[in-house]
């Protein structure tokens, strides 16, 4: 993987620079609430202005599915039925929340010209492993039961999310695949990871950063499974399953400086090869977490631009398959 190396991107270079230079250490140092708490405040300290959207509207948790929040787009007709992108956050399946990716989420409904519905799902090691899958596969189902509830097109629901969100997205395709459900029409995995058991070149180079680094996947790894023997379980590597066939459409953001690069474009390569339909957007000076650094990152409004027209292929080949089946 060396013919990927590049410099990183000046800002991602100057957010580099000022990090290693402060006293902040990584989630590694601390406990799981030192590692929320670190995540909130950078997110909030990193984020741009908060866009503006038509309507935001959070839906309670229910014993029957976690909390999530429904985002529709700026100039959205109030009784307009959308597409939907159910989104996944990242922070290690430990941190991260609703407030976390408030922002991104905006952004990406405001691009995608559709309705965003993040998923507050379970975080270990209060709840580890499988219970973020659990919460992922029932968001998914209420969606699509509620669809006129919401004014979102069941048809037309795509999934996807960041790095730990990206993980859980590919690993509700493949479960809702092996159960013969309606599948998404789409999927946008942002610097996934994809194999806890992975040995890369990428985990190898970037083993002490720039910014995530091995000891902090190793951490995160043992806060989520509460078994290492679970790191080849194919629900939380998601490249280790049996086969990648008859999966959506996907988009594969990888970064050219992250330990997990390597893994991601492994993931490509596998759906690619069971005939999978795989667009990748690789960005060489990038580090992992960018799509949440769009104050200091003019990287992030790209990455938002190239989710969104990927989005909107993936909304736009249901309706032309639709209507080929029709005149057949």
């Amino acid at each position: 993987m060396s013919k990927l190396k590049s410099p990183l991107d000046p800002a991602a270079q100057q957010f580099v620079d000022r990090l290693l230079a402060s006293p902040v250490q990584g989630p590694e140092t601390g406990t799981p609430e030192d590692a929320r708490r670190a995540f909130r405040d950078g997110r909030r300290a990193l984020a741009p202005a908060l866009p503006e959207v038509a309507r935001v509207h959070d839906l309670p948790a229910a014993p029957d599915r976690p909390a999530m929040r429904l985002y529709r787009p700026w100039g959205t007709a109030d009784r307009q039925v959308l597409p939907a992108f159910l989104f996944f956050h990242s922070g290690g399946w430990v941190s991260g929340d609703l407030e976390t990716h408030d922002n991104a989420c905006r952004s990406i409904a405001n691009a995608g010209r559709c309705a965003v519905i993040a998923v507050d799902y379970a975080l270990a090691p209060e709840r580890p492993f499988p219970a973020a899958i659990k919460d992922a596969q029932a968001a998914y189902h209420h969606v699509t039961a509620a669809a006129d509830e919401l004014l979102i097109d069941p048809r037309r629901i795509a999934v996807g999310g960041d790095s730990a969100g990206a993980n859980i997205a590919a690993v509700l395709a493949l479960i809702l695949r092996d159960e013969g459900r309606p599948q998404p029409c789409g999927q946008i995995l942002i610097y996934p990871a994809t194999d806890f058991a992975a040995r890369t070149a990428s985990r190898a180079e970037f083993e002490t950063g720039p910014t995530l680094n091995v000891a902090a996947l190793e951490w995160f790894a043992g806060q989520y499974l509460p078994n290492p023997a679970l790191a080849t379980d194919w629900r939380a590597s998601p490249l280790r399953a049996a086969s990648h066939a008859d999966l959506p459409p996907a988009l594969v953001v990888t970064c050219g400086h992250d330990p997990l690069r390597d893994e991601g474009i492994a993931y490509a390569d596998r759906l690619e090869a069971a005939g999978v339909p795989v667009r990748r957007r690789h960005f060489p000076g990038q580090i992992h977490g960018f799509l949440t650094m769009g104050g200091i990152m003019p990287e992030t409004m790209i990455l938002i631009g190239e989710v969104a027209a990927e989005l909107q292929r993936a909304f736009a080949d249901w309706r032309d398959d639709d209507q080929g089946d029709r005149a057949s």
